[in-house]
């Protein structure tokens, strides 16, 4: 009973919050509820004319009156479908509306969330939450609700008029309702899980397809479409499953509210054709042939907001556990924030300085262990090491990408952890190994570094980077625009606008993580002579498979296991004949 209650508890506790998100358009939602019931009202107020028209006009041979009654029927029909039309395009609009609000919320979420966040959670799920679990709210909002309501609304209306007219009739529509409702609210119950792990399901295929793509070309290199193809059959075939699981259910509810209006029809034609011949007329106890015809239309009728309701009863459960997703997304508290009172850091000169500083990803797994060093303004750093020896996580952590878990790093003699990220981040720039372009011109990819630059300073800073030449043979120059992951250029002319980007932000730090080990030599050789530009004046940390890159550093740690175990400048660590001179030799002179 425990997790039901907790899934019902979710279930509403998801419904309420989108509730919230309307109530600043209740006025707009008040007229279109309004208009629903004049809608509603005016529709349902045809069949009882057509029986007045049989009995009053048809039955007497009055065509004065059935002309009366033929244009009071289109004015009925005008109205309902003149408010349907309105108050649908308010639902819209308000839907829409909503909408922006959820994706501006889950965007500005998103940007909010650290580096650890996005370790642990896929894109492609990622993706799903802000997609299709998104656009199954819109859903809700626009559409399924305002359904439910104009059932609601059409079945009490309908009550008031059968009543009305005749209550044993009203009594003979209603014979099958109970019975129908019954399972509708016990198929309802089963389906809402099912919907839960489908949505979840939708998310994990998104996550592989996404991966695939991505992945594609090291894919096809290493012939393994086969296998790739196999993979996300899997999770495809688990989609398929659990869909089928959850909309089986649901699938039935559509013909057996039809069925329930087929049987309304039934009875209501039996108790009518036994009242019309066991007594002369109204006032004798029956019914007239015009009521009898009224009924009919109202019996099938009966069947239409309840088949409405029970087919958006799948599109409901699905809204809600895609809003369930969302809702978990924006309730994501970062793990890493600001603290209370944190500064913006002032311009610095460059004097970095880890004190002892120890790091873990996962608690109790360290990855750097009392790691303490000082880089002087304008120094150039070099990191050395094995893979997984802790190079890029001092980057990582001088970014505050992560929070240490003792020690200190401080900038200019201030605690990293005392100043606003954005501030840290704005004076310290990063040139990667694989450098992500967007797809947009190679003008603005460089100025994303620093919005606010101008044209001039956007061809300055490619200038400086070698880049400019390279840029102006391009078929339009500065306004060519780059392909999805800057695959219309080479590895080389993508590293170079990723210079000229950290060039045209002008930061005071600078990282270089691995920036020239997937070029060529010669393409290496032209990337040197831009970073070597860009690093005048910066304290730059550079890290380094190939040890020419680091050789001129001021100094060059030597990592092993999260510590640092070497220090000194090129000269001073052959000197040691330690690891670094191990690692130069096998690098150099082909020792093992």
């Amino acid at each position: 009973m425990a997790p039901r209650a907790t899934r019902d508890e979710n279930t509403s506790r998801t419904f309420r919050r989108l509730i919230e998100y309307i109530r600043p358009w209740r006025l707009q939602v008040g007229i279109a509820a309004v208009l629903v019931v004049v809608s509603s009202i005016s529709g349902l107020l045809a069949p009882w004319l057509q029986g007045r028209a049989i009995d009053e006009f048809i039955s007497v041979g009055d065509r004065s009156g059935l002309q009366q009654i033929v244009v009071a029927l289109a004015a009925t029909y005008l109205v309902a479908w003149g408010s349907a039309v309105i108050y649908s395009r308010l639902i819209a609009s308000i839907a829409q509306k909503v909408m922006l609000d959820i994706r501006e919320e889950l965007a500005r979420k998103l940007q909010s969330l650290s580096t650890r966040f996005f370790d642990r959670n896929r894109t492609g799920d990622l993706m799903s939450r802000v997609t299709n679990d998104v656009d199954a709210v819109d859903q809700l909002l626009s559409q399924n609700l305002l359904t439910i309501f104009w059932a609601i609304v059409q079945i009490t209306s309908l009550l008031v008029i059968m009543i009305l007219l005749d209550w044993r009739l009203t009594l003979a529509v209603l014979v099958p309702v109970p019975i129908s409702m019954g399972i509708v609210q016990k198929l309802g119950k089963m389906s809402g899980p099912r919907f839960g792990a489908y949505q979840r399901t939708i998310g994990q295929l998104n996550a592989a397809a996404e991966e695939r793509l991505t992945g594609q070309r090291a894919v096809i290199s290493l012939d393994r479409q086969a296998q790739a193809e196999a993979e996300f059959a899997q999770v495809n075939e688990q989609t398929r499953a659990l869909g089928i699981r959850a909309q089986s259910l649901t699938a039935v509810m559509m013909p057996l509210m039809f069925g329930l209006g087929n049987l309304s029809t039934v009875s209501v034609v039996s108790v009518g054709a036994w009242l019309a011949v066991s007594a002369d007329g109204p006032d004798g106890g029956g019914v007239s042939i015009g009521v009898i015809a009224a009924f009919v239309t109202y019996a099938s009728r009966v069947g239409q907001p309840l088949g409405r309701i029970a087919n958006t009863v799948t599109s409901i459960f699905s809204a809600l556990a895609g809003g369930t997703r969302v809702f978990a997304l924006l309730d994501e508290e970062p793990d890493l924030v600001n603290a209370v009172d944190a500064q913006d850091l002032p311009a610095v000169d460059g004097r970095v300085v880890f004190d002892h500083v120890d790091f873990e990803y996962v608690e109790g797994q360290p990855i750097l262990r009392d790691v303490s060093f000082v880089a002087e303004p304008g120094q150039m750093i070099g990191l050395v090491g094995p893979t997984g020896a802790g190079k890029s996580t001092i980057i990582n952590v001088l970014n505050r990408f992560y929070d240490i878990s003792g020690g200190s790093v401080t900038v200019d003699g201030i605690d990293i952890r005392n100043v606003t990220k954005d501030s840290l981040r704005d004076q310290l720039g990063i040139v990667l190994q694989r450098t992500y372009l967007f797809t947009d011109t190679v003008r603005n990819n460089i100025r994303f570094g620093r919005l606010d630059a101008t044209d001039e300073e956007v061809v300055e800073a490619a200038t400086l980077a070698n880049a400019h030449r390279f840029i102006m043979s391009l078929p339009q120059g500065y306004d060519t625009v780059v392909t999805e992951g800057g695959n219309n250029l080479s590895l080389g002319q993508r590293q170079l606008i990723a210079i000229a980007r950290t060039a045209v932000a002008n930061p005071r730090l600078l990282v270089l993580d691995e920036a020239t080990s997937s070029v060529d030599t010669r393409t290496e050789r032209a990337l040197q002579s831009a970073l070597l530009k860009l690093m005048e004046g910066r304290t730059s940390f550079v890290i380094a498979h190939r040890l020419s890159t680091v050789r001129d550093a001021d100094k060059i740690l030597v990592l092993q296991d999260g510590s640092i175990t070497e220090a000194g400048t090129h000269d001073e660590l052959l000197a040691l004949k330690g690891f670094y001179h191990q690692l130069y030799s096998a690098q150099f002179r082909g020792h093992s």
